[in-house]
């Protein structure tokens, strides 16, 4: 029961609070972009292959890849920054606004607060996802579907690819909470989240692909292991050198490792100091 109420409670704070929406709405229009956008950039290319040429630009893709899938993967490939923001603010919300000490005293058990907040941002990760996917899948498919393309909506494979990444957004959102246990500090971790996702990991995954030996350690990046969990990535496109992934319930094994391992460590260390 007390877990229960935990979790209701954190519901409530993310439902009873702005940042929520307004994380969804950019991530929309972030997803929107890129999917619809380069969609229709590529169908276009494909269609007038000589402009495209006479331009100065190589927009064909490798041989073996689907465009539909890589659209519709866009949603998890930029977008799961969004519920590891999410995650993190749920946690560091509650130093710099001096709210723990009142959670604590409604619930004194401070293991099963923080089992609240992962629980309820791995549902909210979901709901990322739910809203990510039908964006990227509803703009990609009108951009391949205006150049006559194949969007895959008839395929099960397609399908079963938006569930996987359902998934991973479910669990990028646990990464969060565990990333917000360990630094709570919140803008440490926003800039944590923001440099990693968007520089340092990207970095690291296209030199570690020039080598057989650094490709295999980078298939364990977290952005890495949630792509081959999804099944598609631009990242794996654009690669240098070698785009071996790991099985995507390994990808499925990695980032639910992550997410418990940081929740626990944090949970064993800053969570337990004295709180004012």
């Amino acid at each position: 029961m007390a877990f229960l109420r935990s979790l209701g409670a954190e519901f409530l704070k993310v439902l009873t609070t702005r940042m929520w929406w307004l994380l969804a709405i950019v991530l929309v229009v972030y997803v929107a972009i890129m999917s619809g956008g380069f969609g229709a950039f590529l169908g276009w290319s494909i269609e007038n292959p000589d402009a495209a040429a006479a331009a100065g630009g190589n927009t064909a893709l490798p041989p073996g890849v689907d465009l539909a899938p890589l659209l519709y993967s866009f949603a998890s490939s930029i977008g799961y920054v969004f519920p590891v923001l999410l995650g993190a603010l749920a946690v560091t919300s509650e130093f710099r606004h001096r709210t723990l000490t009142t959670t604590f005293l409604a619930e004194p058990h401070r293991s099963t607060v923080l089992a609240g907040k992962f629980s309820s941002q791995l549902v909210v990760g979901a709901v990322f996802g739910v809203i990510g996917f039908a964006t990227s899948v509803a703009t990609g498919a009108a951009a391949l579907a205006a150049f006559d393309l194949d969007t895959g909506l008839d395929s099960t494979d397609t399908w079963a690819l938006v569930g996987r990444g359902v998934l991973a957004m479910a669990l990028w959102g646990t990464i969060g909470v565990g990333l917000g246990a360990l630094v709570p500090n919140q803008v440490a971790a926003i800039v944590i989240v923001i440099a990693f996702t968007q520089f340092v990991e990207p970095v690291l995954r296209l030199a570690a692909s020039l080598n057989e030996t650094t490709a295999t350690i980078g298939r364990f990046l977290p952005g890495a292991a949630s792509d081959a969990l999804v099944g598609a990535s631009l990242y794996n496109v654009a690669s240098l050198g070698s785009t071996e992934t790991l099985e995507w319930w390994q990808g499925g094994l990695v980032l639910l490792g992550i997410g418990v391992l940081t929740t626990i460590i944090g949970g064993a260390t800053t969570w337990r100091r004295d709180v004012t």
